[in-house]
């Protein structure tokens, strides 16, 4: 399984994101291999439509599973769109590890 998680950067240990459309980076986790890759978000400057964006931008990547700390309306349709579940409520107090870690205690 693909799961894409909102981050302040580019490792497991960075600060989670509770912005989707704006968040710095995306951590693309692959659950069968238990690999990571960063990717900067090229939607974070765009005036407006940064939540659309960056759901294409992680479609291309495969992504099935979104965790964010809150998404908007434009980019919730787009994810429905897209086939990728979001699963949101997760704070910024905590790092991308230990959100994927919470994930996979309780998968929704």
């Amino acid at each position: 399984m693909i799961i894409a998680a909102t981050s302040m950067g580019e490792t497991l240990d960075s600060a989670f994101c509770e912005k989707f459309g704006r968040a710095p980076y995306f951590i693309i986790y692959d659950t069968s291999s238990s690999s990571f890759k960063a990717v900067k978000n090229s939607a974070v400057l765009l005036d407006s439509g940064a939540g659309p964006e960056a759901v294409r931008q992680l479609s291309s990547f495969g992504v099935q599973i979104l965790l964010a700390g809150h998404i908007g309306g434009n980019a919730s349709s787009a994810l429905e769109a897209a086939k990728i579940k979001a699963v949101t409520g997760f704070s910024s107090s905590k790092t991308v590890e230990q959100v994927l870690s919470d994930f996979g205690k309780n998968p929704e």
